[in-house]
């Protein structure tokens, strides 16, 4: 079914959202590329669309219903969706004796509420269609808690659970929810401009590659219904875990 594919959290070209919106673009789906910010979107939009892409951005902030509402009505108004993508997160290193309640919130608004808010828009919608992807990014703190992310690893625990449900509830009637859990650093703009000389300490395929993670995300939309994913994980060759 070639039809809209929704990305929220877009973020730059040389990341994941960018690297999403090229792959599913290439196979000829009209891309809807979200984010906080209009200008950071719109940047990357323009760039992917320089290169063949079909996509326009749409500022969207994942905690906000109204936001979520507007972007579910204009997909709803170009026809069949085809995928929605929720690729929205933040991290950072914080002690807990360090955490307020104010930042954990925000936390878990941002990888869990939005993703909640995102399906309960998204599965009336595939559910009519009796197919679709509902695909959501993990993270290694999906599956442990590690010192000094509390805060992380409790909301991605939750968006796991989240979607073990969505699974078992909506498979059935024809929507493939799969959650990615992305464990490693990830060679994209972020991690360069921040942290160039760890990625030349990892050396060669020492860290994921946004457009392999991507080719992961198409490799599991077209998966037969016979032969389903849920949870699909991805890390470099030279990774402990």
């Amino acid at each position: 079914m070639k039809g809209t594919v929704i990305i929220l959290g877009g973020g730059p070209v040389n990341g994941v959202g960018g690297a999403l919106a090229a792959r599913f673009a290439r196979e000829g789906h009209h891309v809807l590329f979200t984010g906080r910010s209009i200008e950071k979107v719109q940047a990357a939009a323009d760039a992917l669309a320089a290169d063949g892409a079909s996509i326009e951005a749409m500022q969207v902030d994942v905690t906000s219903a109204e936001d979520q509402d507007a972007l579910f009505a204009k997909a709803e108004s170009m026809g069949p969706i085809a995928a929605v993508l929720y690729n929205a997160g933040n991290n950072a290193i914080i002690p807990f004796e360090q955490l307020t309640a104010d930042l954990f919130e925000d936390f878990w608004r941002v990888a869990c509420f939005g993703a909640f808010l995102t399906a309960q828009r998204a599965v009336p919608l595939l559910k009519t269609q009796g197919e679709g992807s509902l695909f959501f990014t993990g993270a290694s703190g999906s599956l442990r808690g590690k010192p000094n992310f509390a805060h992380f690893a409790s909301a991605k625990g939750a968006l796991r659970n989240l979607l073990q449900s969505l699974a078992r509830e909506f498979g059935p009637q024809g929507i493939h929810v799969a959650h990615f859990i992305i464990d490693g650093v990830i060679d994209g703009d972020r991690v360069r401009e921040n942290y160039p000389d760890y990625l030349d300490q990892m050396g060669q395929d020492g860290a994921l590659s946004p457009t392999s993670i991507a080719d992961a995300f198409w490799a599991t939309h077209v998966q037969p219904r016979n032969a389903w994913s849920h949870e699909v994980e991805l890390r470099p060759f030279k990774e402990k875990w």
